[in-house]
C-alpha cells in the first residue's frame, strides 16, 4: 500500500524518516510517496486533508484534529527548543513590547505563533513569513521583531541579530513540561491496521537512524539548503530525542497541557477528538 507523507526539508525530519522512505528497515509492506513542505504549508495541507501522513505543528493540529490522529513516534519535544523572538537592536528587557511591534512568524499556525500570543497577547501585527525569510526580514527594518525557529536559532547571532526572549523557556517555566512543537499525523479514516503499521515504522525508523547516525547523512545534507554541517548535526540534536522515539506518558501530558492553555486563551476551539492514537 503507498501512502502520501509530507514532511519538511529540516535535518531533524529528514533524519527521522531516511530509513523508512529508503527502506533500510522493516517497512511491513508500506510504500511512501514523499512531499517536502516548509511547516507552515503542510499544516495548511492537513487542513485540506492532502496527505494520508504528515509533519505538522501542535497549533495546527486543534484545527484538524477531527481528520487526523497523532502517532507515538516522530514528534519534535524538548527543553531549550523552543522558538525565539529577535531583535536588530539589543533588546535591554526594560520595556514591554508594545501592541503596534510589527512581528514576522513563519506562520499562523505554526506553535512558535501560539507561543507568542500567549506571551504577547496585545501584539497583533503579526506578518506571515517562510520562516527562512525572518532574520533577513528584520535586518532590513521591514519588521521591529521576528519569530525564528529551525535552523535560525543557530545562525541569528552571526548576523549581528539579538535574542528578546527564548519562548521555549517561557513555556518551561510556566509549566515545567517539554515544549511540543510537531508531531506526526495520520488520517483517522485509514483502518487501524495501516495506522498501527505506520506508528511501528516510524518508530524503526527513528531508532535505526539514532542507532546509525551516519547512514542518511548524505540524503539529509541534501535537503539541509547550503546549510553547513556544525548547523545540521546541532539541528538535529536538539530535535530529536527520546520523544521522538516515543511521547511516552510526559510527552503526552505535555501536549495536553498545552492544548487546555490553548482552549483556556482562546487560541484554539474546545477539542472533543482524542488525541491519541491509543
Amino acid at each position: 500500500m503507498k501512502l502520501k507523507l509530507g514532511f519538511s526539508p529540516c535535518p531533524n525530519d529528514t533524519f527521522i524518516f531516511d530509513a523508512m522512505i529508503h527502506h533500510k528497515i522493516d517497512t511491513e509492506g508500506l510504500e511512501f510517496e514523499v512531499f517536502y513542505d516548509d511547516v507552515e504549508t503542510l499544516n495548511q495541507k492537513s487542513f485540506s486533508q492532502d496527505l494520508d501522513i504528515t509533519k505538522l505543528s501542535f497549533h495546527a493540529y486543534a484545527y484538524c484534529v477531527s481528520n487526523y490522529v497523532l502517532l507515538d513516534s516522530g514528534s519534535a519535544l524538548g527543553y531549550g527548543v523552543g522558538p525565539l523572538v529577535i531583535s536588530k537592536l539589543p533588546y535591554d528587557g526594560s520595556g514591554n513590547i508594545g501592541k503596534n511591534t510589527t512581528v514576522a512568524i513563519p506562520g499562523k499556525f505554526t506553535t512558535a505563533s501560539f507561543l507568542f500570543g500567549l506571551a504577547f497577547p496585545q501584539v497583533k501585527n503579526k506578518i506571515e513569513m517562510v520562516f527562512s525569510a525572518i532574520e533577513d526580514a528584520v535586518l532590513n527594518d521591514e519588521v521591529d521583531l521576528g519569530l525564528i525557529i529551525h535552523e535560525n536559532r543557530f545562525t541569528y547571532q552571526q548576523k549581528g541579530l539579538h535574542k528578546v526572549i527564548d519562548l521555549g523557556a517561557f513555556w518551561e517555566e510556566k509549566t515545567g513540561c517539554p515544549i511540543p512543537l510537531g508531531g506526526i499525523v495520520i488520517k483517522r479514516s485509514l483502518n487501524a491496521d495501516i495506522k498501527n503499521r505506520v506508528n511501528r515504522v516510524i518508530r524503526r525508523s527513528v531508532e535505526y537512524a539514532f542507532e546509525n547516525p551516519q547512514s542518511g547523512i548524505d540524503f539529509i545534507r541534501s535537503h539541509a539548503q547550503a546549510m553547513d554541517d556544525e548547523v545540521m548535526y546541532k539541528h538535529i540534536e536538539l530535535y530529536v530525542n527520546k520523544y521522538s522515539v516515543d511521547l511516552g506518558q510526559e510527552g503526552r501530558n505535555a501536549i495536553e497541557l498545552m492544548f487546555a492553555k490553548a482552549v483556556g486563551a482562546g487560541v484554539i476551539p474546545h477539542v472533543k477528538e482524542h488525541l491519541f492514537l491509543s
